[in-house]
Order: structure tokens, then C-alpha cells, then sequence
């Protein structure tokens, strides 16, 4: 059930939060995983506790950069078969706070990011007429919140990002879909509040887990377990889909 076997993944963010979740799962689970992360020493950290992992540096808003870290991981694993976009970066305000250099930053990382490593990929997949991409978006995309104008705009763009993929590809034997996260708890999040709201960070944590009707954040295990349904062929017949995984967030409040 849900067989990854030897397929050959490349998690970006991989190094920490969902995205270490899913390089630990997928490794657990017998494939091959590039981990590629800004921070290189925290890839090769996780890539050494791992079976048949190798960690890659990389700013996934830099193309050319990208596009060199692909062709890497080919020259030393192999043809991607899958492509996990997971990294991303928040933000905190309204259109009148958001400054156009705050809305750069966060189209770089989290748009441009996921149009980079999807463009460096495509074409071989498109080859080979085979390939499974999954894309992280958020329950921004879906539903309405509060002072996230620059966020929600990026996961917005995920989204239909993964829409137009998955129609320009279904002939090719390409699948792209998206998974849509509430709150996850991770060192992310606790770097978040920590930041944002000093000396209130346990009453912080608290509300935004209450935030979800099922009463918690959500676990990065959690999101991982769900990748690999959407990345195995059990979910061969599952392309242009978003998924919610948020305890109910998105309907239930």
C-alpha cells in the first residue's frame, strides 16, 4: 500500500517542519530522497540519519540556481519522479502594512519557488510520460484570514498553479495536486510566534491552536502521511486536487 519504492523524490524545505516529516516518511517508506534546503548543514544532518537520502543547498527563488540543483540531483540520483514543493515563507499584514518589498520577498519564495523547481522538472517527466508533483498550499487559499494579504496571495497562486499543471499535463502521464494545511505545529511556528508576539508566546500558541474546531495544531507527520497517498500510484486517479487537511478549519467554523 501507498509504494514509493525506490521512486526518486525531491522535497524542497526538506530539512525541517512538514517538509523534514516528509523526507523522514518517504526514506521510511524505500525512496530515494534529495533533500534541498537553504540551510545545507541541517540537510546533511537529516540526510545522514537517513537510508538512501543526499542533502542539496539551494534558494529555491534564485532559477538558475534551481535549475543547477535539479541537473545535480539527476547527474547523482537519477530521474525525479517526484517533486515535492514544500518550501515557504509568512507573513504578518493587511495591503496598507505590506510594503512592495514584503510582496517581492513572499512571491519569490513561495511563488517563484514552486514555478522554478516545476519548470526545471517538467520536461523530463513529460519524456519519460510519467511523474507526481505535489505542491504545499494552505488553507489561506481557501478561506479568508485575517491580516495575511501577502500569504494568502502566494498560496492563492499555489493553488492555481496546480490546477493549470495538472490540465496542461493529464495527457502526458504527469499529476499535480496540492495539499491545503491549517496550522502545523513546527519549529517554524514556534519561530513565528516568537518573534511576532514576545512575552505572549504560550498564550499565543493556545489561540491559534484553538483556532482549529478539532482543538490542536496539526502534526507534520500528519501532512506527511498524506503526501505519500497523493505520491504513490494507490492515488493514480487523483490529479488536480486540493486537499484540506486543517480539523476542520475550513468548514466546521
Amino acid at each position: 500500500m501507498f509504494n514509493i519504492e525506490n521512486k526518486i523524490c525531491l522535497v524542497t524545505g526538506g530539512a525541517s517542519g512538514i517538509g523534514e516529516a516528509i523526507s523522514r516518511r518517504f526514506s521510511q517508506a524505500g525512496a530515494k530522497v534529495a533533500i534541498v534546503d537553504l540551510n545545507v548543514d541541517q540537510a546533511e544532518g537529516l540526510a545522514s540519519e537517513l537510508t538512501n537520502a543526499h542533502a542539496y543547498s539551494c534558494d529555491v527563488s534564485d532559477h538558475q540556481a534551481v535549475q543547477e540543483t535539479v541537473q545535480k540531483v539527476r547527474d547523482e540520483m537519477g530521474s525525479i519522479d517526484i517533486l515535492i514543493n514544500n518550501a515557504g515563507i509568512a507573513h504578518i499584514g493587511n495591503v496598507e502594512s505590506t510594503t512592495p518589498e514584503d510582496l517581492d520577498k513572499i512571491y519569490q519564495v513561495n511563488v517563484k519557488g514552486v514555478y522554478n523547481f516545476i519548470n526545471s522538472v517538467i520536461a523530463e517527466m513529460e519524456k519519460k510520460e510519467s511523474g507526481c508533483i505535489l505542491n504545499l498550499a494552505s488553507v489561506a487559499s481557501i478561506v479568508g484570514i485575517a491580516d495575511r494579504f501577502a500569504y494568502s496571495m502566494s498560496k492563492g497562486a499555489v493553488q492555481t498553479m496546480t490546477l493549470s499543471v495538472s490540465k496542461d499535463y493529464i495527457n502526458k502521464g504527469i499529476r499535480c495536486n496540492c495539499i491545503c494545511p491549517a496550522r502545523v505545529h513546527t519549529p517554524f511556528v514556534d519561530g513565528f510566534i516568537k518573534k511576532n508576539y514576545p512575552d505572549q508566546e504560550e498564550e499565543m500558541f493556545d489561540k491559534l491552536s484553538a483556532s482549529q474546531p478539532i482543538g490542536r495544531m496539526g502534526k507534520p507527520e500528519e501532512i506527511a502521511a498524506l503526501a505519500h497517498y497523493l505520491c504513490s500510484d494507490d492515488a493514480a486517479f487523483v490529479t488536480g486536487a486540493s486537499y484540506e487537511i486543517d480539523g476542520g478549519f475550513c468548514n466546521l467554523v
